[in-house]
């Protein structure tokens, strides 16, 4: 099985003094079953200097150690809650381009995909705990947990998908085969065939 690594989101219990990586377990279940390893990946593979700055270049070599056919940038958290994270995720991505990998992008991983290429984020109503149709490249009945879009395709990308109100809910690079989708494939009572399909033709690509 090919090996698909995962951000985690980070979870606080300031009763207990902690803080964890987590990742829905439904998540880990869809890629099972679309034929893939999931390898979550921890968001604190930093070093911490002397000045109190991160340095993150043991994520390359966490990356480089387990030899990842592709990466995804999970749901949770909005950009800006963890740092940790954050950076975490834009190493990955760094690495992803640097190796010509494949990357999904999931909610708050889109987001995250068009943040770096510079695009801004919205509030948006009516897209949390819903189902809407999306029309586009991906025709389908979408569910929507976010409370957050983006503004404009960011620059390099297409849209692949826009809601009934006009968001963007899809996006795809121009180059590499890197997609963002705001819908959750893993949330659904049954696994949806089409993003099955989907994320199994996106993780057999390579970069043009």
């Amino acid at each position: 099985m090919k090996r698909v690594v995962v951000s985690q989101r980070v979870d606080n219990y300031p009763k207990r003094n902690e803080s964890r990586d987590a990742l829905d377990q439904e998540l880990i279940s869809f890629l099972l079953v679309a034929g893939f390893l999931p390898v979550p990946i921890p968001n604190v593979l930093h070093k911490v200097m002397p000045n109190g700055h991160r340095e993150y270049e043991i994520v390359d070599e966490w990356l480089s150690q387990v030899k990842p056919s592709a990466l995804i940038l999970s749901g949770g958290n909005d950009i800006g809650e963890s740092s940790l994270r954050d950076s975490t995720e834009e190493r990955m991505l760094e690495y992803a381009k640097r190796q010509r990998l494949p990357v999904l992008g999931i909610c708050r991983g889109m987001q995250m995909i068009a943040h770096l290429a510079g695009a801004k984020l919205h509030r948006v109503e009516g897209h949390v705990r819903t189902t809407h149709q999306i029309a586009g490249e991906v025709k389908a009945e979408v569910n929507s947990f976010h409370t957050f879009s983006i503004d404009d395709c960011p620059q390099g990308y297409r849209v692949l998908a826009i809601s009934e109100d006009g968001e963007i809910e899809a996006i795809r690079h121009r180059s590499l085969p890197w997609e963002g989708w705001m819908w959750h494939p893993e949330r659904n009572k049954h696994f949806d065939s089409r993003d099955l399909t989907q994320i199994s033709e996106l993780f057999s690509e390579e970069s043009s």
